[in-house]
């Protein structure tokens, strides 16, 4: 993984804060993508399972090392951040390789996570209130109290 992968020749390093080192652009200056999993109690595992999960993700970062630019496993905080480069279907296929090497990983969001939770919510208060997607999407382009010209043709009368 070179000097911004999980080790450099097998040891961990400690330096600056994440925000200081984690890239937000890749060589070709297009933003990266990127996400955060805890691994619970990951510092209280026995050493031996601890090594396993860490040469585990090792590999698969070394597998999708066209795909992962930057990835920093915190231990202290049970944290592992990981920053990617942006490809359809990219943040979720390492995070499912990251979970079958780690399955106690949990992801902790990811921009598109937030977007299909909130599409998902959206989803839910529609059928709970009985609206097809033509009415949800009428609703809210109606005006509430009658239309926005009736509305500034009183504030000009008066």
């Amino acid at each position: 993984m070179g000097k911004n992968g999980l080790t450099v020749d097998g040891v961990m390093l400690h330096g600056d804060p994440l925000w200081r080192r984690v890239p937000t652009r890749d060589n070709t200056g297009r933003p990266l993508s990127d996400f955060m999993m805890l691994i619970p109690r990951l510092s209280r595992w026995p050493e031996v399972r601890r090594e396993q999960a860490l040469q585990g993700l090792q590999q698969v970062f070394d597998h999708h090392r066209d795909l992962v630019v930057f990835a920093d496993l915190n231990m202290k905080l049970n944290l592992l951040w990981v920053s990617l480069k942006v490809r359809p279907g990219g943040c979720w296929e390492l995070v499912t390789a990251v979970r079958e090497v780690v399955p106690e990983a949990v992801l902790v969001a990811s921009h598109a996570e937030v977007l299909q939770g909130m599409a998902k919510q959206a989803r839910k208060r529609r059928f709970r209130f009985g609206l097809s997607d033509v009415r949800a999407r009428w609703r809210l382009l109606k005006p509430k109290n009658g239309s926005q010209r009736a509305q500034r043709n009183t504030k000009n009368a008066e």
